[in-house]
């Protein structure tokens, strides 16, 4: 890369950070944090991160986060500066950080925690650590920076027996990855012994394929040291990678490893170099090493493969994996492997999932935003636009665009900041409002994934009138947050907010008039004075859990949820007088489905008894959302009596049957 190219990264990464940092009224080391956090963990490279800064005497942290498979604890400081170019990170410097990130984990396991107020996120962060350090089999520090290193390599060390590992994430890095499209160094394998293989001629220039057996010890300790890297380029990555083995692959490598390579299907997989062991035609016999490999159909194995080992204690050592391996030219790697992963897949329903900024859905939000006005409910007469960045870094790319201060100052006041909103922002607004709390609290990658797949299963007509109504929730979800704050919600604002609103919503059986707050830019005074009076309550449920006794944990799970549903309130009578008498559910929203004409034929081909068999199964595992289980149950009165079911409660029916058999719901045969 050069100069320049990296001088404008920098400008722009700090304006990016300086942007939201000021839209989400934090500080620019904790935005930046929250960035490359977002990006670690959508490379795989970490998983499970929170935010908690706390520094004094000898440490300092930002975050920390606990590996998918409990294995590794990681510990992350930030170094950003505003100035980032003005002076390198020093080899010194870098080797200080590390220092203090150990020294925390030293005093944390020293009772850290008995001197820190229990309401703050860093008595959580100090427990976690403490316990971490007596499970997990590594640990890893990674340092943050947009300076650049002048060193990157930093030897592992050991604490306590357990290996440490260090990590800097400088300007440098995060370009080259940013710009690559690949946030994860390449994969390189070394095969000792040579692995045996079979070579597939192929008439094609850019790629080659050959075929080999590896054993499955050996892909359980790929997917060990790296994790869902090794899935990047795998349209499932982020669903098969979340810890719960197939029962199918689970039983063979249990009861009949010796069976394993006969009964499963294997693995497909890329790499951007392979090197053979050649015969003495010249042909490749094994394979000794293998350049930049990715996993693109299999995962579900991979992952599988890992969790048996390390969960189940299972013997491997007779497990083998058929493997296809292609070696693709790196320069049409981008172009051939989605392909390959596309082709290879045939699981139609998990293929479709797109997590990109291309998706349609995201498209048309972007399409229809970029001409919507809002109201200038300011007094002010200035109307504005709620800036959708459907591609990161769009807003301070349309910025640059305006050349002078001038066009700048007035691009900030059509387009402020504080209106600038991202995809995980919306997935964020959305799923509060439908109440799923326990989803949005589980991080933002994390959540949005779990939104695609349902904008997937039931795609939203995206209008005019959809999008001022998501907008209207952003509003919504703001003054809560606002509210959160006064009442002291402090490191635990974020999920305090999100269940404050499912709360409400759920409360008023999501008949709060959208469309209302898009007029008026703001939530009238009814509103307001209902969620203050709400929120209190529902931050003593979510934040006294009642499993386990980490905040974070408890908020992430449906028995939150329940928790927080259960929570006395009755909506406050001025607020009742402003209620829509029709809830603005997802069919509301959507101004309809294009399939909703076909939802009652379909309804009726499920068996009555079924629609009571899922309420019943809802109940017992708080897997739906309670009016969904009300709806299941309406539904087979309606059909039991033979009255007819309208479309949009056709279709809101059909969408949770789907959710419920997604979660594990089996219909009695």
């Amino acid at each position: 890369m050069s100069e320049q190219d990296l001088a404008e990264y920098s400008r722009s990464l700090v304006a990016d950070v300086q942007a939201t940092a000021d839209a989400e009224g934090t500080t620019t080391p904790e935005a930046f944090t929250h960035r490359v956090l977002f990006d670690l963990e959508k490379a795989g490279v970490v998983s499970n991160t929170f935010s908690a800064y706390h520094k004094a005497h000898g440490h300092e942290i930002h975050a920390y986060g606990i590996g998918e498979a409990g294995e590794s604890l990681d510990l992350f400081l930030t170094d950003f500066h505003l100035a980032p170019l003005e002076t390198k990170l020093t080899k010194a410097q870098t080797e200080t950080s590390f220092k203090r990130l150990l020294t925390f984990a030293r005093r944390c396991q020293e009772g850290l925690q008995q001197h820190i107020d229990e309401s703050f996120d860093v008595y959580d962060m100090c427990e976690a650590v403490e316990k971490a350090l007596t499970e997990v089999q590594r640990i890893r520090l990674f340092l943050l920076s947009n300076r650049v290193a002048t060193t990157v390599e930093v030897p592992p060390t050991h604490f306590d027996g357990l290996p440490v590992v260090h990590e800097v994430w400088d300007l440098a890095r995060l370009h080259r990855h940013e710009t690559s499209g690949s946030l994860s160094e390449p994969i390189v394998v070394p095969f000792t012994p040579p692995l045996p293989c079979v070579s597939a001629p192929s008439s094609e220039r850019d790629h080659s394929v050959v075929l080999a057996v590896i054993p499955g010890e050996l892909l359980a300790e790929l997917y060990a040291e790296h994790g869902t890297r090794l899935l990047e380029l795998n349209v499932r990555s982020f669903l098969q990678a979340r810890g719960s083995v197939n029962r199918g692959i689970r039983e063979t490598l249990l009861h009949a490893p010796g069976r394993f390579l006969a009964y499963n299907n294997g693995i497909t997989a890329t790499a951007s170099q392979v090197d053979f062991v050649t015969g003495p035609d010249g042909e490749p016999t094994h394979i000794s090493r293998v350049h930049g490999l990715q996993i693109v159909n299999g995962g579900q194995t991979t992952a599988s493969l890992h969790y048996a080992r390390s969960r189940d204690k299972a013997d491997l050592s007779q497990v083998r994996v058929q493997m296809k391996l292609t070696e693709v030219s790196p320069e049409r790697l981008t172009e051939i492997v989605p392909k390959i992963s596309e082709y290879s897949n045939t699981q139609n329903r998990v293929t479709q999932v797109d997590f990109s900024s291309n998706h349609e859905y995201h498209v048309a939000i972007q399409r229809i935003t970029r001409s919507l006005w809002a109201p200038a409910a300011d007094g002010s007469g200035q109307e504005t636009h709620w800036f959708y960045e459907r591609a990161r870094g769009q807003y301070t790319d349309e910025l640059a665009k305006a050349r002078t201060p001038a066009r700048q100052r007035q691009f900030k006041r059509i387009n402020p900041t504080k209106k600038r909103y991202t995809k995980a922002d919306l997935a964020k607004f959305v799923h509060s409002w439908i109440q799923l709390p326990h989803l949005v609290s589980r991080g933002a990658q994390k959540n949005f994934v779990e939104f695609m797949l349902r904008i997937d299963e039931a795609p939203p007509r995206v209008d005019i009138q959809y999008c001022q109504r998501v907008i209207a929730m952003a509003i919504l979800f703001k003054a809560v947050d606002q509210v959160a704050a006064g009442h002291g919600a402090g490191s635990h604002k974020s999920l305090v907010t999100t269940y404050t609103m499912a709360r409400l919503s759920l409360a008023t059986e999501q008949r709060i008039d959208l469309d209302r707050i898009w007029r008026e830019q703001g939530i009238s005074a009814a509103l307001e004075a209902a969620v203050d009076d709400l929120c209190p309550r529902v931050m003593e449920a979510v934040t006294n859990p009642l499993e386990g006794n980490h905040v974070g944990e408890w908020a992430k799970k449906v028995g939150c949820w329940d928790a927080v549903s259960r929570v006395r309130w009755t909506v406050p009578d001025a607020l009742a007088a402003e209620l829509l008498d029709l809830p603005l559910d997802e069919a509301a929203l959507a101004g309809g489905s294009p399939d909703a004409e076909g939802a009652v034929e379909e309804l009726l081909i499920v068996p009555t008894g079924e629609w009571y068999a899922l309420e019943r199964w809802a109940k017992e595992t708080h897997n739906l959302e309670p009016w969904q289980r009300q709806l299941a149950q309406s539904v087979g009165k309606r059909m039991e009596n033979g009255q007819e079911v309208p479309e949009t409660q056709a279709l809101q029916a059909l969408h949770a049957r789907s959710e419920a058999l997604r979660l594990g719901f089996t219909p009695a045969q």
